[in-house]
C-alpha cells in the first residue's frame, strides 16, 4: 500500500483544472459535470467515418498496467488514439516492480523517452497517487484501478451511461450489489453519485462483502437483496472478485446467485422503467443471469461506448489543465 494526500492537492491544477485524473473523491459536482458534458461531445464520434480529433497530437501516452486488465487497456489506447496520440502499452508483471525506488526508475525511464501521459493501473491502492507526486512537472497521470482504492474513469462512464438514459440525478434511487469489500469501482461510483446529487445510494451485499464503516460515506446498507431493490431506478451489478478474496467469504457462488444474483424475478422489484448495469467482465449466472444482462433494461454495452468518451473526456481535459500549469509557471519565470 502507498500513502495517500489530499488527492486534489496533486490532481487540480491552480486554476481548478484537472492536471491528473486520480479519483471521483472530492471533485465538485462542477468538474464532473464538466467530464461528462465533454465525453458527451465524443460519444457520437464512434458513428462518423473519421473517428479522430487533434487534441493529442504530438503528445505521447504511456499505457503502464502494473495489472492485467484487456477491456480498461483496450479502451484507453482506443480513446488515445482517437485523440490522435502516439500510444505506448507497457504490461509490467508485478513480480518484477517492486514498491518504491524501483518504481521511480521506471518513472524516470519513461520520463527520458519523453512522454506526456502515464495511464496507470495497479493492484496496490495509491499507486497512482505515488506517481502523480514523484513525475516531472507537465507529466500527466490518470488512474486506471489503484487496488481498492478508486477507479475513477469506470465511475464516470458509469455516470455518462445514467445520464444518457435517465436525465437528472437529483431523483434517482440508484442500487450497487455485489462484492463491495474489495470493489474500486463501488467506491468511486459512490463519491461520484453522491456528488451529482442521486437521492439515494444503496449497496446490497451479504455481510461479509461489505467493508466496514460504508455507511460513512452516505449510504443505505442492505443485505437482503429483495429489499433493497425495491423501486430502485438504477441497479448496477459487480463482478464478484475471487482472485482478491484470501479467505471463504461465501458458501458457493450457486448460493450467491440465489441469494444476490440479479434475475428477471427480482429486477421485477425494481421501478419498471429501471436500468441495468455491470462493469464487467460478467459472470453470467452468478451475478447476472443472461436473459437480464441481454435484456431490454440492460446497458452493459452502452458502458462499453461511453468508456471510450469518457477517457478521451478526462485524457484532454488533464492534458489541457497540464498545459495551463506550465504556461502560469513560465509566466512566473520557473
Amino acid at each position: 500500500m502507498f500513502e495517500q494526500t489530499d488527492p486534489n492537492q496533486i490532481q487540480l491544477n491552480s486554476e481548478g483544472q484537472l492536471k491528473h485524473y486520480l479519483t471521483t473523491e472530492g471533485l465538485s459536482r462542477e468538474l464532473l459535470t464538466e467530464i461528462l458534458d465533454t465525453a458527451d461531445s465524443f460519444v457520437d464520434m464512434s458513428a462518423q467515418q473519421v473517428k479522430k480529433v487533434p487534441l493529442l497530437r504530438g503528445k505521447t501516452v504511456v499505457n503502464l498496467f502494473f495489472e492485467a486488465s484487456t477491456r480498461t487497456l483496450s479502451t484507453f489506447e482506443l480513446a488515445a488514439k482517437r485523440l490522435s496520440a502516439d500510444v505506448l502499452n507497457l504490461n509490467i508483471s508485478t513480480s518484477s516492480t517492486s514498491k518504491g525506488e524501483t518504481l521511480k526508475d521506471t518513472l524516470m525511464t519513461l520520463e527520458a523517452m519523453h512522454s506526456d501521459m502515464f495511464v496507470v493501473r495497479h493492484s496496490d491502492s495509491g499507486a497512482a497517487h505515488f506517481i502523480a507526486q514523484h513525475v516531472t512537472p507537465d507529466v500527466a497521470v490518470i488512474n486506471a484501478g489503484d487496488g481498492r482504492h478508486a477507479h475513477p474513469t469506470q465511475a464516470m462512464l458509469d455516470m455518462l451511461t445514467i445520464r444518457r438514459h435517465k436525465g437528472d440525478f437529483a431523483p434517482l434511487v440508484v442500487a450497487i450489489v455485489g462484492d463491495i469489500l474489495h470493489s474500486r469501482v463501488a467506491r468511486s461510483q459512490i463519491h461520484a453519485l453522491r456528488t451529482l446529487g442521486a437521492a439515494e445510494v444503496r449497496v446490497i451485499a451479504p455481510q461479509t462483502l461489505l467493508p466496514k464503516h460504508i455507511e460513512a460515506l452516505g449510504v443505505r446498507v442492505f443485505t437482503d437483496m429483495n429489499e433493497g431493490l425495491k423501486d430502485v431506478d438504477v441497479v448496477m451489478m459487480l463482478r464478484l472478485q475471487k482472485e482478491r478474496m484470501t479467505s471463504a467469504l461465501l458458501p458457493s457462488e450457486s448460493e450467491f446467485f440465489k441469494l444476490y444474483g440479479l434475475s428477471e424475478e427480482k429486477l421485477a422489484l425494481a421501478k419498471p422503467d429501471a436500468v441495468v448495469m455491470h462493469p464487467g467482465p460478467i459472470n453470467r449466472g452468478v451475478e447476472i443471469e443472461s436473459v437480464v444482462a441481454d435484456g431490454p433494461r440492460s446497458l452493459i454495452l452502452d458502458q462499453v461506448t461511453n468508456g471510450i468518451a469518457v477517457r478521451m473526456a478526462v485524457m484532454s481535459m488533464s492534458m489541457s489543465g497540464q498545459t495551463t500549469e506550465k504556461q502560469a509557471r513560465l509566466g512566473n519565470g520557473e
